[in-house]
């Protein structure tokens, strides 16, 4: 795989393909992770003397209210901050601004193309947006795992076009944390999965079952496994149709001889909203009628530390309950606290989880904190990304339109 040191970029206008879709709450960005993340790629390409053209999506707009809430303006003034330089929002990058900007742009300027899917050509692929970056871009870097497993014009399209290409900084960071678990993950190696659905763990759970030594599963997904156990589960949510499956798992696990580590306990309230003196913490693995189950009970946090504690690798994907809610926050502190402290090499797959190990306070703790929650999970079941192929040549269905 191309890297980006591998490359003469002095005097060039090199497009870096970043994700920078961070969380927003009233204009103010809550997690700059992923804006950090790109920091190194971003100052080595300028300091190499070229010209840097950031692109990047956020969220899914659909509306013209949309638009005005997915600008990548609060981004662009934040990595304004972080690389002391001016950067330049361009609002139309289909046009021939980004042109006549590049040739005047002074040496502490870098150009930020507005959020590429503004344009319908980014994620139906079509080459009209594609043929209009390429006629400023000399050189293409991706940076941008997060985005790597979809197949749309600025990951896929543009490289097609450009000749010379590599990956980034961070990129490279993402595969070679991930390359050494799916190459030679030490035992013993325990899979944390949590979250709210167990379909949109299938893949991954079947994946996992022959590599991993064990399971902890926390999160409302836990309630269908629960289920599939016979146990009461009140309200908490339970996806009926996976029953089967999560039985299956169950039978799977135990034939194998490995561990499936379920709550045993939890902190439960009659609905999400719930105030402080709604909230109970049961002393069995029983969900009383009229309650849903929110996070995992004492017992479960004591039983999911010491064994994460016996653990060499860790693979985490999915908060224990409801972390945004600091009623229903402690089991999964408590988790990204105990695979911190562990001897483990640590790898939190993006999301929801990633957030939670920032927000923990231990995040340096942790091997790698992976910046693509869903990228991440593809990559560990083997499933060819888009971003990767194009980077070498191999991907084929470059341009749709």
């Amino acid at each position: 795989m191309p890297f980006v040191e591998s490359l003469a970029l002095k005097g060039k206008n090199v497009f870096i393909r970043v994700d920078f879709n961070v969380p927003i709450v009233d204009g103010q960005i809550t997690d700059d992770s992923r804006i950090q993340g790109a920091l190194e790629t971003i100052r080595y390409v300028r300091d190499q003397g070229a010209k840097v053209i950031l692109g990047s999506h956020f969220g899914r707009p659909k509306t013209e209210e949309d638009r005005k809430k997915l600008s990548l303006e609060p981004v662009a003034q934040r990595l304004q901050e972080l690389l002391d330089c001016e950067v330049v929002l361009v609002e139309e990058p289909l046009s021939e601004a980004p042109k006549a900007l590049l040739k005047t742009l002074r040496e502490h300027q870098v150009l930020m193309l507005e959020n590429l899917r503004f344009f319908a050509g980014e994620t139906k692929n079509e080459k009209g947006l594609v043929e209009a970056i390429s006629a400023y871009t000399d050189v293409y870097i991706n940076d941008a795992f997060g985005a790597s497993h979809r197949a749309h014009s600025s990951i896929v399209g543009l490289p097609a076009t450009v000749s010379q290409k590599a990956m980034g900084f961070l990129m490279k960071k993402e595969l070679e944390a991930l390359n050494g678990i799916l190459s030679g993950a030490e035992s013993p190696y325990v899979a944390v999965l949590g979250g709210a659905k167990v379909s949109d763990k299938i893949t991954i759970i079947k994946d996992l079952m022959n590599k991993v030594d064990g399971f902890i599963i926390g999160g409302a997904m836990a309630y269908t496994f629960l289920k599939a156990q016979g146990n009461n589960v009140g309200t908490s949510l339970v996806e009926k149709e996976q029953i089967q499956f999560a039985k299956k798992m169950i039978e799977g696990m135990e034939a194998r001889e490995k561990k499936l580590l379920l709550p045993v306990d939890h902190v439960v309230a009659p609905r999400f909203d719930a105030v402080a003196d709604e909230v109970k913490t049961t002393d069995s693995v029983v969900v009383p009628e009229g309650f849903m189950g929110l996070d995992i009970g004492p017992q479960t946090i004591k039983t999911y530390a010491e064994y994460l504690g016996q653990a060499k690798t860790i693979f985490w994907n999915g908060p224990m309950g409801v972390f945004e809610n600091e009623l229903f926050n402690k089991g999964t502190f408590a988790v990204a606290e105990a695979i911190a402290k562990s001897e483990a090499v640590s790898i939190v797959g993006g999301g929801d989880s990633a957030s939670a190990a920032r927000e923990s306070g231990f995040s340096k703790d942790f091997t790698h904190i992976s910046t693509g929650g869903g990228a991440s999970l593809e990559y560990l079941q083997g499933v060819p990304m888009p971003g990767l192929l194009a980077l070498q040549g191999k991907f084929k269905d470059h341009i749709v339109k």
